[in-house]
């Protein structure tokens, strides 16, 4: 662990109990003593804080910010409100997704938080194209997710209550400038909080002592964006699939599809808006095992009980705490309807599972 990068949070993580993993370069909390089933159900019933601090922050200055990166990806960034996110993601030539992100508008930059184990890529991709882009290495990056979030925080920082989904503001605690986005990773109400690095103690520590906040780490946060049905890059998204075959075709605006005003202009532009138009011959979906036996990552999936070829693979897969049964996500032939019986082979035995709607567990966004 002596190689690996610590967060600003590191000594808090270790004094609180965790248990510390390698993860994208860093040490980070898998779980603390509350244990990964608990900490779940804490998120979903009160408030879980996480260190998202490994993530990358960057900012894009200047009033062509927005068009320079919107030639990147296949999402409206031109059309971007001042103080608002949205989500979009790296497109490559093949129409593959190099990293999914989040892009928000805070007047004169944009403001994009990239994945922790794409960061150097992102960064040389960026680079490459905008030659104006900063990497913020001072500040820390916290997430505070579910139905006491916005209670909890806004005894620290008066206003967030009045943001809704997805909105971006700054606000000042105890010196410190904390940018602050209503969004997450869980399908929870909640908030993403950047903080200087030199005040992140401080902030998570306010935090921690509120009754209804507990820390939570990378065990629960993986079973809480799986029953939202989020992907997760490296495996359920990935260079080798597009964001239609992802599901993602709902972060792609008219304005970039066949026929919008600014249609096109992005890598890959020609496979994905094809697929847009006529649909991709693979989906990502979600899956209800029946039983009770997960079916994790990398189980193969098959059209029958006996014989035949494998059709899909599981690309995240695991207990659901809150739904109390197995969920997985796997890509399959787009033709499957959902309510079809598919098979997965777990230790040599094929087990049925039933394609099903996602989320597995409702989202509490809140509008």
């Amino acid at each position: 662990m002596s190689d690996l990068k610590q967060t600003p949070l590191y000594d808090l993580h270790i004094e609180l109990g965790a248990k510390m993993v390698p993860f994208a370069g860093y040490a980070m909390p898998v779980q603390y003593p509350l244990g990964v089933m608990k900490e779940h159900l804490h998120t979903r019933a009160a408030a879980g804080l996480f260190d998202v601090s490994h993530m990358g922050q960057v900012i894009l200055p200047g009033p062509d910010a927005a068009a320079a990166l919107e030639a990147l990806v296949p999402v409206n960034l031109v059309g971007l409100g001042e103080g608002r996110q949205r989500y979009a993601m790296f497109t490559n030539d093949t129409g593959g997704i190099l990293d999914d992100l989040m892009v928000a508008n805070r007047g004169d930059h944009l403001f994009v938080v990239v994945n922790a184990a794409c960061k150097e890529g992102d960064l040389a991709h960026l680079r490459a194209n905008i030659p104006e882009v900063v990497e913020i290495t001072d500040r820390a990056l916290l997430a505070l997710q579910g139905p006491a979030a916005e209670a909890a925080l806004e005894t620290l920082v008066t206003g967030v209550a009045a943001m809704r989904f997805m909105d971006v503001a700054t606000f000042g605690w105890q010196g410190a400038e904390l940018w602050i986005s209503r969004s997450g990773y869980t399908g929870e109400d909640g908030f993403e909080i950047s903080v200087p690095a030199a005040q992140a103690d401080a902030f998570a520590r306010a935090l921690l002592a509120i009754e209804t906040v507990e820390p939570i780490g990378l065990g629960a946060r993986d079973s809480l964006r799986l029953e939202a049905g989020l992907c997760l890059y490296g495996h359920d998204i990935d260079t080798t699939t597009t964001p239609v075959e992802a599901n993602l075709a709902w972060a792609i605006q008219k304005i970039r599809r066949k026929g919008g005003a600014r249609e096109g202009g992005f890598p890959g532009a020609d496979v994905i808006l094809a697929q847009l138009e006529n649909g991709a011959a693979r989906q990502r979906v979600g899956l209800r095992p029946q039983g009770r036996a997960p079916m994790r990552e990398g189980v193969k999936i098959y059209a029958n009980a006996e014989g035949g070829a494998a059709i899909g693979i599981v690309t995240s897969g695991g207990f659901g705490p809150s739904i109390e049964a197995p969920m997985a996500m796997a890509y399959l032939p787009a033709d499957l309807a959902e309510g079809s019986t598919v098979y997965g082979e777990v230790r040599g035995k094929r087990l049925p599972a039933v394609i099903a709607a996602m989320p597995f567990q409702p989202t509490t966004y809140k509008r």
